[in-house]
């Protein structure tokens, strides 16, 4: 049986996936190394994959940080768009499982 609470207001907010951000930031800074690296000339003793894979390992931190700070901007935009609501806390019991006995 459930007995119904007294009432409590809280916060209700859509708030970013961060992670999503984050990889999706990372993927992004991979692109535009990628773009630039090709659009430069390579040096014939190093060649195209070093020189990609040296200034990848700038780019890919440099577009999680971007996407870090996009997902902060859009979280504290959440937070200010956060409405108040009403709420009821219930405990209900759920249905005896298979081989438990029932008081």
């Amino acid at each position: 049986m459930t007995e119904p609470t007294e009432n409590q207001q809280v916060r209700v907010r859509r708030a970013p996936k961060i992670p999503v951000f984050l990889v999706l930031g990372g993927a992004l800074g991979a692109i535009v190394t990628l773009v630039l690296t090709s659009l430069f000339e390579t040096d014939p003793t190093v060649g195209f994959g070093a020189s990609f894979g040296y200034f990848l390992i700038y780019g890919v931190p440099a577009g999680v940080v971007l996407g870090a700070i996009v997902a902060l901007i859009l979280d504290r935009g959440s937070n200010r768009r956060a409405k108040t609501v009403s709420a009821q806390h219930e405990q209900v019991e759920g249905a005896p499982l298979e081989g438990e006995l029932e008081d």
